[in-house]
């Protein structure tokens, strides 16, 4: 009789992880659209290996055995003086006394490209940019930066913005849209006539001059963009729950004396959630573009940031050197194109006519 599994026990108390009917029948049309499906797990690779980058492509070893003794500079730095150089300052591992110091009595694991974002290719004998080589697999730019390094930190830069952007646009624009369309009446009237304005304002005018009032950097810029991008929702969600609220689950919840907040958060916030859910991918798209354009017109992060918009600016102004602006053309337009294909399969999952619903 073989005997009963110690974690027998533990897995009758946890609770089993089941979807509701509903849940199950969006997911089954999600993965009938095979081409959202594969740009889904396309992207989610290649964020993946963005989130890792250090570990792709660095001008630092991952790992180092120097003496007996193992370092992993790609997590910390170490001084100069740790691998018998003269200096306390922080190794620099291309130098050839520091490479030959420490493959002299250890050696080193290097990364698939031996350049950062920010590392220049002084040993290069090409004038910058330079075409795509060996060492340097799509070139060099105008500094002698390596575009591959530079193209995977700007993938990972920009689809966090995009994703930190939307996020903080859903959060805002879904809170205004549920409170205008549950209570109606002034404060929907007075709102609306606030977008209006607001969204009559030329947000590219607005945004030069705030980028000259502001030191750029990633949380400003983030905050700035958030003032015009949360009131894309705010409609969609108002009408949702403009014709939610006389439902009679929430004429019920009303007569049972819960408050106006949990009948918001718990009856009405939940239908509101699909519009969210079905723009959310566009939502991000467009927040990528937005960043990337402000890049090329260098209205948005700092210099020297890796940015698929300054790759482009860099290629339209080194037209002798066509690989910079069909390279970034190419990774910004596959981005976008998997994040619309991601998009259309979410909004079939929550077509009412497609059984979502």
């Amino acid at each position: 009789m073989p005997l009963p599994s110690p974690f027998a026990a533990v897995r009758g108390r946890l609770p089993a992880l089941t979807l509701s009917p509903l849940s199950r029948r969006r997911l089954a049309v999600f993965n009938a659209n095979r081409r959202g499906v594969w740009s889904l797990r396309l992207f989610l690779v290649l964020f993946a290996v963005s989130l890792g980058a250090e570990f792709v492509a660095n001008d630092r070893p991952l790992l180092v055995r120097y003496d007996g003794a193992f370092y992993m500079p790609v997590l910390r730095d170490y001084p100069e003086t740790t691998f018998g150089g003269l200096f306390p300052t922080p190794a620099d591992y291309r130098d050839p006394f520091v490479e030959e110091a420490i493959t002299a009595r250890g050696w080193m694991v290097w990364p698939l490209v031996r350049y950062a974002d920010d590392t220049v290719n002084r040993d290069s004998t090409r004038p910058f940019p330079a075409p795509p080589s060996w060492e340097n697999p799509l070139g060099t730019d105008d500094q002698g930066r390596d575009v591959f390094a530079r193209l995977l930190y700007g993938f990972r830069l920009s689809v966090l913005f995009g994703l930190m952007l939307t996020i903080s646009s859903s959060v805002v624009g879904v809170a205004a849209g549920v409170v205008q369309g549950y209570f109606g009446g002034l404060i929907d009237l007075l709102a609306q006539r606030f977008m209006e304005i607001w969204g009559g304002l030329p947000q590219l005018f607005v945004l030069i001059i705030l980028a000259s009032l502001i030191e750029p950097g990633f949380w400003s810029l983030l905050g700035i963009m958030l003032m015009f991008s949360w009131t894309a929702l705010v409609g969609l969600v108002r009408a949702e729950v403009l014709r939610t609220r006389n439902f009679d689950y929430v004429r019920a919840a009303r007569a049972l004396g819960l408050s106006d907040g949990r009948i918001m958060t718990r009856h009405i916030l939940p239908n509101a959630m699909v519009a969210t859910l079905t723009f959310a991918p566009f939502l991000l798209s467009g927040s990528v573009t937005a960043l990337t354009s402000l890049d090329f017109l260098g209205l948005g992060l700092p210099p020297g940031s890796p940015s698929l918009g300054e790759l482009l600016r860099v290629g339209k102004e080194n037209l002798q050197a066509p690989w910079l602006g069909i390279t970034g053309f190419l990774v910004l337009a596959t981005m976008l194109t998997l994040l619309v294909f991601i998009g259309e399969a979410v909004r079939d999952a929550f077509n009412p006519r497609k059984g979502g619903l």
